[in-house]
């Protein structure tokens, strides 16, 4: 169980530290709990403290990390780990400016999140005096590259709203982090605004055009060989039932992108798993004469790496208007992958094609077969130790458990080769910044906590990476967070290690200095143990029985997985 012990816990409705003076900040607080927020990240600050202060007066549990852009994580593994708004709080630049590497992963992988920022007094904004603490030219411009919007709220009236109409951008597709900034003298003046009761933010309807749902039921209809790929927005849209009946209608071949794991099932009979990086799998997409692609931009992974060619038409399906056609022309619908995909399936509701075939081949077939290929180069290229490692943690991890990944070997491995089963997959893929893995696992468990699904997450990162948020250890132990913490220790940063070896035959600037991680664990009151890699599983399984954080280090030098070539 999380502890929020008295330090972060907000005191009780009615409870006697309430004060008559209400503030700006509270209109903060009352305006979230009334949309439904319990939980909020973040490290507090001078010109916030009107904010700190109100949620002393309110009922929402504050989990501080120790630097704001493991606090975003955080919001952000929250969000993920249970579908809700992540909320995140401030301080004033400095503080902002650290947290936009963590909201760039959000932004790209569209998270929803509220984040409120501080700012200088009102009087102070564009005057540049000399002397302020944290002033930033404007601070909201150094957000825009990271959040769907930003709102500057210069009255206390216009609190409530603000965030209600926040709320309600940051859920509705394309999701993502929305900005607010509340200057200092706004959060702790007096207010004479009543208690905020309700407040009501429902996303906006995305639904796709008719006469494009019709054109690509024409093109389906007549498809010999129809794929669909599944990317990330198919999970964030909901639209995992629709997207097996589309499937099963056609008997269509169905790879899932990294952001996408999960949304079909490993073991079905049409499912090319999640191998997108290979050229086995890329050859089937090219060879596709209608291609469904789902919540992807066919970016550069799922395009693996822009080697891909496809010589069907494709029907491309995303929220974000500006991803349609970025890389490929298609047809392009814009809308919520959930919506889009139940308006097509109730539109395909013909009878499955049992006669249907790929070449010759039954797509059932050509899906047992690809997975074969793929296995049989795997094999072929002494990789015993890295198929073993990832198949030791995937037996060791509880069905149901969610896991989350750093940019790391493992993480990229889990990237084709994690079979999510009824848990959920997260990593960093969408910006690909390092540190994502231990603080969004931490969001991810507070978050299970708060909607009364206690469970244990694992965190997953290298010696390089954990380097990022190893201080949130004091917070994971703060809280009695139950994560567990894989660190695969290679000296290094061992992705570009192997990407500099092999490009220019050596490796510069990629080994690290590093500490004695279990003696570090064990400095923030963490239980830790080192252990080989052939008994990951074993510590994992212990370390998942336990109580509170714990870390388990493997001291080990895995290596990636090559791709076939074209000419192969």
């Amino acid at each position: 169980m999380i502890d929020f012990d008295p330090g972060t816990a907000a005191a009780p409705a009615g409870d006697s530290r309430r004060t008559s003076q209400r503030n700006g900040g509270d209109l903060v607080v009352e305006t979230l709990e009334a949309l439904g927020a319990k939980t909020v990240f973040g490290i507090p600050g001078q010109h916030a403290l009107g904010l700190f202060d109100a949620m002393g007066r309110g009922n929402l549990h504050f989990v501080s990390s120790r630097v704001e852009n493991n606090s975003a994580f955080a919001a952000d593994g929250y969000s993920r780990a249970t579908g809700e708004v992540g909320v995140l709080f401030l301080s004033t630049g400095p503080g902002a400016l650290t947290s936009l590497a963590g909201l760039q992963e959000a932004y790209a992988t569209g998270v929803p999140m509220v984040v409120v920022a501080s700012q200088i007094p009102l009087e102070g904004l564009g005057a540049r005096r000399k002397g302020m603490l944290h002033q930033l030219d404007d601070q909201k411009a150094s957000a825009a590259n990271v959040t769907k919007s930003q709102r500057l709220i210069q009255h206390a009236s216009g609190i409530p709203s603000a965030i209600q109409d926040a709320w309600t951008e940051a859920i509705s597709s394309p999701q993502g982090p929305v900005w607010l900034e509340i200057p200092q003298n706004v959060l702790l003046d007096p207010i004479m605004v009543p208690p905020v009761e309700d407040a009501l933010a429902e996303a906006a309807d995305n639904p796709p055009r008719v006469e494009l749902v019709r054109e690509a039921v024409k093109w389906l209809s007549t498809a010999e060989r129809p794929a669909i790929i599944a990317g990330g927005g198919t999970r964030r849209g909901r639209a995992e039932k629709s997207l097996l009946s589309i499937a099963e209608k056609l008997r269509a071949p169905v790879i899932c992108t990294p952001g996408g794991n999960g949304a079909f099932p490993w073991t079905h009979e049409l499912s090319l798993q999640s191998w997108i990086e290979d050229r086995h799998m890329t050859d089937i997409l090219e060879d596709a004469d209608v291609l469904i692609v789902i919540g992807s931009s066919l970016g550069e992974v799922t395009s693996n790496y822009f080697t891909f060619a496809p010589r069907g038409r494709i029907i491309q399906i995303d929220a974000e208007p500006r991803v349609l056609e970025s890389n490929s022309p298609g047809l392009g619908i814009r809308a919520d992958a959930g919506q889009a995909l139940a308006a097509l399936d109730e539109a395909l509701a013909a009878p499955v094609d049992t006669t249907r075939s790929w070449r010759g081949t039954t797509p059932e077939d050509l899906v047992k077969d690809s997975l074969a290929k793929v296995k049989a180069r795997l094999e072929s290229q002494d990789l015993g130790k890295e198929l073993k490692f990832m198949s030791d943690i995937r037996e060791a991890v509880p069905a149901d458990m969610q896991t989350f990944w750093d940019m790391t070997i493992s993480a990229y491995w889990g990237w084709s080769c994690w079979d999510a089963r009824q848990g959920q997959f997260h990593s960093a893929q969408g910006a690909g910044g390092l540190g994502y893995g231990f603080p969004a696992a931490i969001g991810g468990a507070v978050g299970l906590e708060t909607l009364g699904k206690p469970g244990r997450v694992l965190a997953v990162s290298g010696d390089g990476s954990s380097m990022y948020s190893i201080s949130e250890l004091a917070t994971a132990k703060q809280h009695n967070i139950p994560v567990t913490w894989l660190i695969v220790d290679d000296g290094g940063y061992g992705i570009l290690r192997e990407y500099m070896v092999g490009a220019f035959g050596k490796a510069t600037a990629t080994e690290l200095a590093r500490p004695d991680f279990v003696k570090l664990a064990e400095a923030f009151g963490v239980p830790a143990t080192r252990v080989a890699p052939e008994d990951v599983g074993d510590a994992l399984k212990a370390g998942f029985a336990a109580d509170g954080p714990n870390v388990v280090v493997v001291e080990t030098l895995l290596k990636m997985f090559g791709p076939t070539h074209l000419d192969d």
